[in-house]
C-alpha cells in the first residue's frame, strides 16, 4: 500500500516539479516583482535594519525582530542541511547556483508577501492578530473562487507544513541524534513531543520568545564550525566555487546522463530544495509577518528580505561550501561524482555529518551535525506549527478556536512523533508535493495584488520625497 501512495507521490511530484511548471511560477515571480519594485533587494535592503529594532506597541503582537526570527526559524531548518546535501547529490554542485538563483529573486516576491500580509490581516478587537495568504487570496478573489483557492492554500499547508512538513523535521532529528549519539529515534520523539507541546500551548508570545534566542545562537553555531572547516581546506575554496559554477550548466559531467537531462535535474533540484529551503513564494512565512506591529507595510516587507538572504546566501551556502570542498575536491570520495559503491554508504542524511567528520574526525563531526540539525529543526517544527495552526483556524475555528486549536495540535504532535520512526525518503516526497500545491494559489494570489504592493511601496516613497 505505501508502495503505491509513494509512486503516486513521486509521480505528481515529479511533474508539478519539471522545469516549467513550480520553478516556472517562482522564477516568473520573482522577476517580476524585481522589475516592478526596481531591484528592491539591491535598494532597499540596508533599510531592513532600521526596522527591526522597533518594539511591538499592540497587545498579541510581536516586534519586526521577533517575527524575521520566527519566519527565519521555519526557513533555517533541515532545508539547509539535508535538502541542500539532497539537491548536491542528485543534481550535483551546480543545483548550489540555481538555489541562489531561486533566493535571489524570491527577496522580491517575499517583500510582496510581507506586505500583502500586513495589509490584508485582521486586528481583532483582544488583540488576536489573523493574517496570511488566505487573507489576501479572498481580499484578491471575490466569492466562491476566492473561497475555494484560500481553503485549497489552507488544506495543503496544514498538511504540508503542519503535519508532513514536522514529520521531515523530526525525521531529521531522530536519525541524525540515532547516529551521532546511539539514542533510539522513539525517545527523540517522546521527548521532542513534550518540549514542543508546552511551546505550542503558550501561543504565538511565547513561540516569538524562544525563536527570538534561540535562531541567533543556533546559527552562530553552525556558521562558526563551517567557517573553521573552509579555513582548514582554504586552498579548495576557489575551486569549490568553480564547480558550482561549473556544474550549473554542465551537470552531466559529475551526475552522468545527457546534457539535456542533467541539466533538467540540477535546475528542478535547485528549485525544489530551493523553495523547501527559502520558502519565498511558498506563502508560509507571511503567516509570521502578520503578526508584527510596525509602522506601514512596507516595513516589514524589507524585513522579510533578510530572511531569505540568511537561510540561502549564509547558512546554506556555508553547508554547501563544507560539503563540496571536502566531498568533491580531488581528495574527496565523490570526486568523480555519486556513482558506485559510494551510494551505498553515504546519502542526503549522513552526507553534511561526513563532511564536517573528514575536519573534525568521524564522531565530532556527526556529533556537531546532529546538534546543529536539532535546534535549526526543532525551531521550524515551532514555526511551521503556528502556520498550520493560523490556516486550521481560519477553516475550522470560527465557532470554537480554543477547540480547535487542541484538536489541531493534538494531531501535529502525533505527526512529530511518527516522522522520527518513519523513513525519510517517502516523508520528503509526500511534504514536496503539498509544497508545490501551496505555491500556485499563493503566486496568483501575488499577481492579482501587484496593485496594493506597488501602491505601499509609492507611498513610502513620497513620504521620503517629502522629507527631504
Amino acid at each position: 500500500m505505501i508502495d503505491k501512495i509513494d509512486s503516486v507521490v513521486n509521480a505528481i511530484g515529479g511533474f508539478l516539479y519539471q522545469p516549467y511548471i513550480v520553478p516556472l511560477f517562482l522564477i516568473v515571480a520573482g522577476l517580476y516583482f524585481t522589475i516592478r519594485t526596481g531591484l528592491i533587494q539591491f535598494r532597499l535592503f540596508g533599510e531592513s535594519i532600521h526596522v527591526v529594532a522597533e518594539k511591538p506597541k499592540e497587545k498579541g503582537s510581536i516586534s519586526s525582530f521577533g517575527a524575521l526570527m520566527v519566519s527565519t526559524a521555519s526557513r533555517v531548518g533541515t532545508g539547509n542541511i539535508v535538502g541542500a546535501c539532497g539537491a548536491i547529490l542528485t543534481g550535483g554542485p551546480g543545483a548550489i547556483f540555481w538555489m541562489w538563483i531561486i533566493a535571489f529573486f524570491g527577496m522580491a516576491t517575499i517583500y510582496a508577501e510581507a506586505t500583502l500580509a500586513q495589509k490584508t490581516r485582521i486586528v481583532e478587537p483582544d488583540g488576536n492578530i489573523k493574517g496570511g495568504p488566505v487573507y489576501y487570496i479572498t481580499t484578491a478573489f471575490k466569492g466562491g473562487f476566492g473561497k475555494f483557492l484560500a481553503g485549497f492554500f489552507a488544506v495543503s499547508i496544514i498538511l504540508a507544513l503542519g503535519f508532513m512538513g514536522c514529520m521531515v523535521q523530526s525525521n531529521s532529528i531522530g536519525s541524525t541524534m540515532q547516529t551521532a549519539f546511539g539514542i533510539p529515534s522513539w525517545i527523540v520523539g517522546i521527548v521532542l513531543v513534550i518540549i514542543c507541546a508546552i511551546i505550542f500551548l503558550g501561543g504565538v508570545q511565547r513561540l516569538a520568545a524562544v525563536t527570538e534566542k534561540l535562531v541567533p545562537i543556533m546559527a552562530g553555531i553552525f556558521l562558526l564550525g563551517g567557517l573553521v572547516i573552509l579555513c582548514a581546506r582554504i586552498k579548495y575554496v576557489p575551486s569549490t566555487f568553480g564547480m558550482i559554477f561549473k556544474y550549473a550548466f554542465q551537470p552531466q559531467a559529475i551526475i552522468g546522463g545527457g546534457i539535456g537531462y542533467a541539466l533538467k535535474t540540477a535546475i528542478s533540484q535547485g528549485a525544489k530544495r530551493g523553495l523547501f529551503s527559502n520558502e519565498a513564494g511558498m506563502g508560509s512565512t507571511p503567516h509570521a509577518h502578520a503578526q508584527a506591529n510596525v509602522a506601514h507595510a512596507h516595513d516589514q516587507g524589507v524585513v522579510a528580505m533578510i530572511g531569505v538572504f540568511i537561510d540561502t546566501f549564509i547558512v546554506l551556502t556555508l553547508n554547501a561550501l563544507v560539503i563540496i570542498c571536502t566531498l568533491y575536491t580531488a581528495d574527496g570520495p565523490l570526486a568523480n561524482g555519486y556513482f558506485g559503491d559510494i551510494t551505498a554508504t553515504l546519502g542526503k542524511t549522513n552526507l553534511a555529518q561526513t563532511a564536517f567528520g573528514s575536519v573534525f574526525g568521524a564522531s565530532l563531526g556527526a556529533k556537531f551535525v546532529a546538534i546543529c540539525l536539532l535546534f535549526f529543526a526543532f525551531s521550524t517544527i515551532l514555526s511551521w506549527n503556528l502556520f498550520g495552526k493560523i490556516n486550521a483556524n481560519y477553516l475550522f475555528g470560527r465557532k470554537n478556536s480554543k477547540l480547535c486549536n487542541v484538536i489541531y495540535t493534538v494531531i501535529a504532535l502525533v505527526f512529530i512523533f511518527l516522522g522520527t520512526v518513519s523513513g525519510s525518503d517517502f516523508v520528503w516526497e509526500v511534504t514536496d508535493m503539498f509544497n508545490n500545491f501551496i505555491v500556485l494559489p499563493n503566486v496568483i494570489a501575488l499577481f492579482a495584488l501587484t496593485g496594493m504592493v506597488m501602491a505601499s511601496l509609492n507611498e513610502v516613497n513620497k513620504s521620503k520625497q517629502l522629507k527631504v
